[in-house]
Parts: C-alpha cells; sequence; structure tokens
C-alpha cells in the first residue's frame, strides 16, 4: 500500500497544483477584483480641541480636508456592498507633525479587513495654527437704494450695536468694521429688518472666512423713512429801535423757507416756521441788526431739515433808519371836529388859514405821503375825558389836532387850535 501512495508522486503534485490552479481561475471568473471610486471624502479631523484648548485657532489650508477621489479594491462581492457612506477618513491632532500636517486614515465602516486596498488622492491634511485672537467692533450701518421722491431716510437704528469676534490673529487684524446694509428702494414707510452682519477690511472689501467666529450673525435694523414739505420761514422782529430811528419793515435773509421731514403726520400741519421775536431785538438800534438764527432750535418735535447741504444756520438782518423830516401844509378846511356831545355845536377859530406841520418819519414813508389827504380832527370827548370834564359847557377851548397818518409817521410839534361851543340851535 505505502509503495502504491509514493508512485508517481510528482505526477500527483502536479495533478494537486493544477487543480488548485483551475479553482483559483474559476473563483476570480465568479467573484473577480473590483474598484470603487469615491469622490469628495470628507476628512473628520479628531481631537482638535488640542489645539482650541491652548489659546490656538487652526484653519485648513488648500481645502486639504477634502479628498478628491478615493479609490477602494476588494472583490466584487465586497465592492458591490460598499457605497460612499460606507467610507470614513480621520485625521487625528495626536499624529500632527512638526510642519503642521496630519496624516489621513481611510477605512470603511463595512468589510474594512477584506479590502484588498483602499487610497485617496491626498494623504494629508494641512493646517495653520496661531495664537487666538478677538476685538469688538461696533456696528455701522449703510443703506443702497432710493426710498419714494417725497421721501427721505430718517434715522437708522439698530437692536444691539456691538459684535465680539475671534479667530486667528492673522485674519482678526485685517478686520476693520462691521456693518450691516439695508436696501431702502421705493420704500416710503418705517422698514425692520434682520441683516446680516459683514465684517471689512481698511480697503472695504468683505471678510469671510470660516475661521472667524461672530458673537452674533445677524442684526435687527430700522429705518425711518420721512416725508418731506417745503414750508416759508417767519421772522417776527421786537424792541424798538434808538431815538429818531425806526425800522423799515425790510427783512433779509440769507433763505426765506426751508425743505423740512417728519413722519406724515407730525408734518401735516406745520405751515411755516415762526421765529420768535425775542432773537430779533432792535432795542436801542441805530443801524441795521444782523442776526445768525439755526432753524433746528425753532423746528417741533420730530421734525428735522431735509437737505443735506444746509445746516440750518440763516443770516438775518432787519433793516433800521435814521428819521428824517418833512413839512407840509394843512388847510384850516382839512380839520373836523368830532365826538362833540348832543346840544352843542363847534367851530374852529383860528387867524390863519393854513399850518405848517413837519412830518417825522422814514424817508421812504414821507415820500409816499399825498399832502391832499392830509385830514386832522379835533376829537372833543377825547379832550373832555384828558381834562377831568364831566360835560361840556358854552366857551373857547384850545384843543389838539389829531393826524390820520401812518403809524409810522409823527408830527413833531403838536398843534392846538381854537375850538368854539356854542349850544346848538
Amino acid at each position: 500500500m505505502r509503495n502504491k501512495l509514493t508512485q508517481n508522486w510528482v505526477l500527483k503534485l502536479s495533478s494537486f497544483l493544477f487543480a488548485l490552479l483551475i479553482w483559483l481561475v474559476v473563483t476570480n471568473i465568479n467573484d473577480p477584483t473590483k474598484t470603487l471610486t469615491v469622490n469628495n471624502v470628507k476628512v473628520n479631523i479628531q481631537n482638535d480641541d488640542l489645539i482650541t484648548e491652548s489659546g490656538q485657532v487652526y484653519e485648513v489650508l488648500d481645502n486639504s480636508d477634502l479628498i478628491g477621489t478615493v479609490v477602494i479594491s476588494a472583490k466584487r462581492s465586497i465592492i458591490d456592498s460598499i457605497d460612499a457612506n460606507n467610507v470614513i477618513a480621520v485625521a487625528d491632532v495626536n499624529d500632527l507633525t512638526s510642519i503642521n500636517t496630519i496624516p489621513i486614515r481611510l477605512s470603511t465602516n463595512k468589510d474594512n479587513d477584506k479590502l484588498e486596498s483602499i487610497r485617496g488622492s491626498i494623504d494629508r491634511v494641512k493646517l495653520s495654527i496661531e495664537e487666538k485672537t478677538s476685538k469688538t467692533l461696533q456696528i455701522r450701518t449703510a443703506t443702497t437704494g432710493t426710498v419714494r421722491e417725497g421721501y427721505i431716510l430718517g434715522e437708522t437704528s439698530l437692536d444691539q450695536n456691538l459684535i465680539e469676534i475671534s479667530g486667528p490673529d492673522s485674519i482678526i487684524s485685517q478686520v476693520r468694521r462691521a456693518a450691516v446694509t439695508v436696501n431702502v428702494s421705493g420704500f416710503n414707510n418705517i422698514i425692520r429688518t434682520d441683516s446680516e452682519i459683514r465684517l471689512y477690511d481698511e480697503e472695504d472689501r468683505v471678510i469671510s472666512s470660516p475661521s472667524i467666529n461672530k458673537s452674533i450673525s445677524k442684526v435687527r435694523v430700522t429705518v425711518e423713512i420721512l416725508e418731506t414739505k417745503t414750508v416759508p420761514i417767519n421772522w417776527n422782529v421786537s424792541g424798538t429801535p434808538a431815538r429818531g430811528y425806526q425800522a423799515t419793515g425790510e427783512i433779509t435773509a440769507t433763505r426765506d423757507s426751508v425743505l423740512i421731514a417728519g413722519k406724515s403726520n407730525t408734518i401735516a400741519n406745520i405751515e411755516s416756521i415762526d421765529i420768535p421775536e425775542t432773537k430779533l431785538d432792535i432795542t436801542g438800534a441805530t443801524e441795521n441788526v444782523e442776526q445768525f438764527i439755526n432753524l433746528r432750535d425753532h423746528l417741533p418735535d420730530g421734525v428735522i431739515i431735509a437737505e443735506e447741504d444746509f445746516q440750518g444756520v440763516v443770516q438775518v438782518e432787519v433793516a433800521v433808519e435814521q428819521n428824517t423830516e418833512r413839512v407840509v401844509t394843512l388847510f384850516t378846511n382839512r380839520i373836523h371836529i368830532i365826538n362833540m356831545p348832543e346840544g352843542f355845536d363847534g367851530e374852529i377859530i383860528e387867524d390863519e388859514k393854513t399850518y405848517q406841520i413837519t412830518l417825522v418819519g422814514l424817508a421812504s414813508v414821507l415820500n409816499e405821503v399825498d399832502v391832499n389827504s392830509i385830514q386832522a380832527t379835533v376829537d372833543v370827548a377825547a379832550y373832555m375825558e384828558s381834562n377831568d370834564m364831566d360835560e361840556m359847557h358854552i366857551g373857547y377851548y384850545m384843543a389838539e389836532l389829531n393826524f390820520n397818518l401812518d403809524n409810522n409817521i409823527n408830527v413833531k410839534e403838536k398843534i392846538r387850535v381854537g375850538l368854539s361851543v356854542t349850544e346848538a340851535e
């Protein structure tokens, strides 16, 4: 029996090897090796708190935490059961090198031990590691667009006006301001909106980096839209110039109207801006009085000046001139007796037929006086009152004349005429 087993051993070994080869061929034909390519595999960075807890921050460079392609080799029976969700890429900070790179370990969460190979297009994550810094900024507001015609922008307010940012010093040091922008195109009423806070460098370029942490990302912005209206300015004057001088009534100003703005219900009833007379006091003046008036001090609450190039200051001048004199002739027949008590008659008794009257006033006013229109009166009732007379008696009286002159014209001397009072017939 032993001889039979050992006989032709070379032939028997060859037969075994041939049979094994046939088995391998058949097996590979039925379950061949295949490859699977998975794109854009995200690398999970583990234990990054080892960096952050030391007061540092990191940034992934060159998008190296995203593997462009991962190629997996395995038997078809294995490959067919694997998809992109089974691929795991890990970079552990514990493996950080002196040049701030971390090797990437690739695996699958299914049949990993049955893979023939798994390779990625990149094999390490590159990091930039810096000291962490922070900065607090005031949030500014800006608008774009144009409101409706007849309206302007009013005040802009924020529900929060500060933001704290933190991140790599090289990035945070570039940030110069934080701002929100609101588009106001076509609006004619108040705007309330949540706006994203953007960061800008000194060149006014937007700084956007995932390495920057913001205490808040949005803020509620309120923008007032105010209606405009043009109204006149009314100037009021107080006081009396020095003796022998008068205000001419002429007021000149660098502007006589102003564009104002406010809420529609606020400015609806505003027809003018009235400057108090105390602001233009000409007491004792012997020449024109000039003042600078700030209109902002006299605007109603909730109303503003709506002109960008006008700061509200107006130069005002009140004209004051010295009086002049003009002598005119008054004929006796232009003197009338008024308010004579019942039962009496009166008559002007004078030897002269005319009176020379010196009028005092502004030259421009005196030049306009029509001499023929000057009338004078003797007011008997006023004479009796000034002389404490309870009743009139027949007799001769010297009464003062009153003239129908403009309030800005005075008669230099008092003129009295003889009045004869008789019993009425």
